[in-house]
């Protein structure tokens, strides 16, 4: 973070005379128009690099937070040449910046696909109210000898990387956000799990290859609904999105039924309730392909 501009506190003398104590404040003035203007220009810059095997990328930009943040770029280096070098753009999300602009792991290089060689994944992060999180991921052309880009958004709810097979490749650890405003205020809103794989160049929903996961996931937001019967909708959603993954629609219809009669299908006046909210529900997870 740049620190601020102002110059760091200081006592006064017990006695001063006015001519003295004139200067003085003449003094800082003057030190303080310096720091304002040459302050910043001295943390501009930051870098963050990573590698694995004969690969390596270097993200740079300039600024500290925010909209500050300008001049981004990604380098790729395979086996000491460089084939990749271009600004940080996004079709998905216009202007977007790091996630954590103060860390150093904005930029991965891993595996991701079984037989091919590292990958670069560049976290971003949109910002503001209706934020979106990016991930892009840089793949080797043998036939252009270049990096090509692919980019999914994991809109607000994030995503991570790791090896949920143990087998050396690290897969999208994240939760649908789709969900996320759809049945109750954004802020009482859940999202199932959601687990992408990537090879080929695209991206791959294999949630439900992680059965145990996803019971892990459904019993956590039933145990969050129990303790919120006052505005739960948005946390039995996720949970019944969950158990239709897992095969149980019959059991989600029922608890539902359930919970109806006794008029905990609560949310706020502008979302559904009671047997509204469940005709909207089972037509949402429809939608998107939880109920077939």
């Amino acid at each position: 973070m740049i620190a601020g501009p102002w110059p760091a506190n200081y006592e006064e003398g017990h006695v001063m005379l006015a001519s003295h104590a004139r200067r003085v404040v003449v003094a800082l003035a003057f030190a303080l128009v310096l720091v304002l203007t040459a302050a910043p220009a001295a943390a501009l810059a930051a870098t963050q690099t990573a590698s694995s095997g004969n690969v390596s990328a270097t993200f740079s930009y300039e600024g500290s937070v925010g909209p500050q943040i300008s001049n981004e770029m990604l380098t790729i280096e395979r086996s000491g040449q460089l084939l990749y070098s271009a600004p940080i753009t996004s079709a998905l999300c216009p202007g977007t910046i790091p996630c954590d602009p103060q860390s150093s792991h904005s930029v991965h290089v891993v595996d991701l696909e079984p037989g091919g060689e590292p990958s670069v994944v560049l976290d971003l992060f949109s910002g503001g109210a209706d934020c979106c999180t990016v991930e892009q991921v840089f793949s080797f052309d043998p036939g252009t000898m270049t990096y090509v880009k692919t980019e999914r958004d994991f809109g607000q709810t994030g995503d991570k990387l790791e090896d949920l097979s143990h087998n050396g490749l690290d897969e999208f650890l994240a939760s649908d956000s789709s969900f996320v405003c759809e049945f109750t205020d954004c802020a009482a809103s859940g999202a199932p799990i959601e687990i992408l794989s990537f090879a080929t160049g695209k991206f791959t929903d294999v949630t439900t290859h992680y059965r145990s996961l996803i019971v892990r996931d459904a019993a956590r937001w039933l145990a969050l609904f129990k303790h919120s019967l006052r505005n739960g909708n948005g946390l039995i959603a996720p949970w019944a999105a969950d158990e239709d993954l897992l095969g149980h629609s019959a059991r989600v219809r029922s608890y539902l039924a359930e919970q109806l009669k006794e008029h905990h299908l609560k949310a706020p006046t502008f979302s559904p309730s009671g047997r509204k909210f469940i005709t909207a529900l089972d037509k949402f997870l429809r939608e998107h392909g939880y109920v077939h």
